[in-house]
């Protein structure tokens, strides 16, 4: 096989695993709330501005600048980001909840969307409109097969990428925790009959959603930089992977994410690079017409 072709198959490899990660908590937070959150690439792009911060000494301890390792610097991203979506839950999010209201989910969509020109906009006043990148997980390159060689941050935020994705696999299906989310995800009145707090189920939805997007976020930050929209196309390209993997169908958004990479990487090739973020959207195209539920999903039945 070509070289080259083998290494857009890695990055697609590799891409897909990023994809899976903001896919992953989108999905969750779907699936428990029935939320689109359209603020979710901000989480993303949060992610790396606290990953920038951390790392380039933006952080004063005792007025003293502390730059942090990188790779110190990235679970401390991810929680910050977590705590971020706990913070969204409680101030935004909960109240259209316990209030009495028609369409809270239509109400919540309105405040995510506003969520997210607000966090844009504030990235742009605290950082300009300046591209920055925070330090290097893994300097230079990688020798992986033959003359194939891979930048070592990929291969650093692939291998961390497919850790987060198992054990969020494991959380969900493992622990009491994560089958009280899946429980609340089929039947949100039933799971509160068994003992299930809903309230409790949408904490933990968002600070899953915060950590996996926020890591997605560090890990591509040495990567593609850090900029205010820097979340847009990845959020879209999430949107088009849990319509492609079913609707909240968690396997579903894994696989679908493992595919649009490698449909990216392989479209490049054959196609062109100009269309790599067009074809996305001729995935979701496709699945729209041929099999609308989704890989994983199910036809609605109707009593």
């Amino acid at each position: 096989m070509d070289y080259y072709v083998l290494s857009q198959i890695v990055n697609g490899l590799i891409f897909g695993l990023i994809y899976a990660l903001i896919a992953l908590g989108l999905t969750v937070v779907f699936s428990i709330m029935r939320v689109v959150n359209f603020s979710h690439g901000e989480f993303y792009m949060l992610g790396g501005y606290a990953l920038y911060a951390l790392t380039a000494g933006a952080v004063s301890l005792f007025s003293i600048p502390v730059a942090i390792p990188t790779v110190l610097a990235l679970p401390l991203a991810m929680a910050v980001v977590a705590v971020f979506g706990i913070a969204v839950e409680r101030g935004l999010l909960r109240p259209v909840y316990t209030v009495r209201m028609d369409r809270p989910e239509e109400y919540a969509i309105i405040l995510t969307f506003g969520l997210s020109l607000f966090l844009q906009y504030s990235a742009l006043i605290l950082f300009g409109p300046y591209e920055m990148t925070p330090g290097a997980f893994w300097e230079g390159s990688r020798h992986v097969l033959g003359d194939l060689w891979l930048a070592g941050d990929r291969l650093f935020a692939a291998g961390v990428s497919a850790l987060l994705i198992v054990a969020t696999l494991g959380f969900i299906y493992g622990t009491w925790t994560g089958r009280a989310l899946m429980a609340t995800a089929q039947n949100r009145v039933g799971a509160t009959i068994v003992g299930v707090d809903p309230v409790r189920m949408n904490i933990v939805a968002m600070a899953l959603a915060g950590l996996l997007a926020g890591a997605a976020g560090a890990l591509l930050a040495p990567v593609f930089l850090v900029y205010p929209d820097v979340g847009q196309i990845p959020v879209i390209k999430a949107f088009v992977i849990i319509v492609l993997g079913g609707m909240g169908s968690i396997p579903g958004a894994v696989v679908a994410a493992i595919i649009l990479g490698l449909v990216e990487s392989l479209g490049s090739i054959y196609i062109s690079v100009a269309y790599r973020d067009v074809f996305a959207f001729m995935v979701l195209i496709g699945v729209l017409m041929f099999r609308p539920y989704g890989l994983f999903g199910q036809k609605e039945r109707r009593a």
